[in-house]
């Protein structure tokens, strides 16, 4: 029922939105914002090389993780909301999760294969002008860039740094 209320809404969000979305070339930007679903330690590992390359770009850096019920969160080094900070009525309450939707980033990356509803929400909300991501049907509202079959989060990873830093 819950996440029934939160599609409503983020279709609603969808539709009211006004934030500005542009292209910003890659060596402009400033700020990065990354997003992700928990899975396995592999993917923690690969998603903290890529946070060092951004880092080393001389991008100010900012972490959220969605962490689903039956993972670890592996080393506690980001901020994290879980499906538990989300109201009956489909209201994210995470505060972390919350300020992260709020931040305009110059560039937004969302790293999963696979749609996350809850996600889906924070981009939806996101103020970031460029959010960046594997594509997927009706992915279009969410992302400004999306990169085409990918089979690895490494691959999708690389991609969505190619195409960034290749943005003038």
């Amino acid at each position: 029922m819950k996440l029934n209320f939160l599609k409503l809404k983020t279709n609603s969000v969808l539709r009211k939105s006004k934030a500005s979305r542009s292209n910003l070339p890659y060596k402009q930007a400033r700020t990065v914002g990354v997003l992700f679903s928990v899975e396995d330690k592999q993917k923690h590992f690969v998603i903290k090389e890529f946070i060092k390359k951004l880092e080393q770009d001389e991008k100010v850096v900012q972490v959220l993780e969605y962490l689903p019920a039956k993972h670890d969160n592996y080393e506690f080094k980001f901020d994290f909301f879980t499906e538990k900070e989300l109201s009956f009525w489909g209201n994210i309450t995470s505060s972390s999760a919350n300020q992260f939707a709020d931040a305009p980033f110059d560039f937004l990356f969302y790293i999963d294969l696979e749609p996350n509803v809850l996600v889906l929400n924070l981009l939806a909300r996101s103020k970031a002008k460029c959010r960046v991501g594997k594509y997927f049907d009706g992915g279009e509202p969410y992302l400004e860039l999306m990169i085409e079959s990918v089979a690895s989060i490494q691959a999708l990873i690389d991609g969505m740094y190619k195409y960034a830093t290749q943005l003038k």
